[in-house]
């Protein structure tokens, strides 16, 4: 897989038979390291989605990476490589020793954002939940800002995951 490929639109097809090339080559950690930091967000977001495509399996081999990721998702300007990157960080163990703050305060501000693109806010959700299963306390803490929301402003995948992890019916 080149940049070129990865430049342009990019269509189910084309990340499929991306995905296939990488998954071939089992070097999803080489392809990610290359391509999700391009200074062109389309290479990076086409990347990216092609990531999406492995399964969980395949996905442990982004572990070490898995930092990098979290930087990227907090500090890129650009919403897709946002969400996809997001898409890959939930997707990928969280060790208790190992949680980031940061990474919990980024989710809580962008879930509850209105502003905020719906995927990006059910994803923030979704991995605060995540860090917050670890502690107790935290839990607590994002039940009360999940029960606060005023979900009639929110978009249906919001409310989804909201009222999941409120009933206590959301499973990673």
């Amino acid at each position: 897989m080149t940049r070129e490929q990865l430049q342009g639109s990019y269509g189910e097809r084309e990340a499929q038979a991306a995905y296939n090339e990488i998954k071939a080559k089992n070097d999803f950690i080489g392809f990610a390291i290359d391509y999700m930091h391009d200074e062109d967000y389309q290479v990076a977001r086409n990347a990216l989605w092609v990531l999406t495509k492995a399964t969980d399996d395949e996905l442990l081999q982004l572990q070490p990476i898995l930092d990098k990721l979290i930087d990227l998702t907090m500090h890129t300007d650009n919403s897709s490589v946002r969400r996809l990157s997001m898409n890959i960080i939930v997707r990928l163990k969280m060790e208790k020793e190992e949680i980031r703050t940061d990474l919990l305060d980024f989710c809580l501000e962008h879930a509850t954002n209105m502003t905020e693109y719906p995927g990006i806010q059910s994803l923030a959700i979704k991995i605060a939940y995540k860090i917050c299963s670890f502690y107790p306390e935290l839990m607590g803490e994002l039940m009360r800002i999940l029960d606060g929301m005023e979900i009639e402003y929110y978009k249906p995948a919001v409310k989804s995951i909201r009222n999941r992890i409120l009933a206590g019916k959301y499973r990673e």
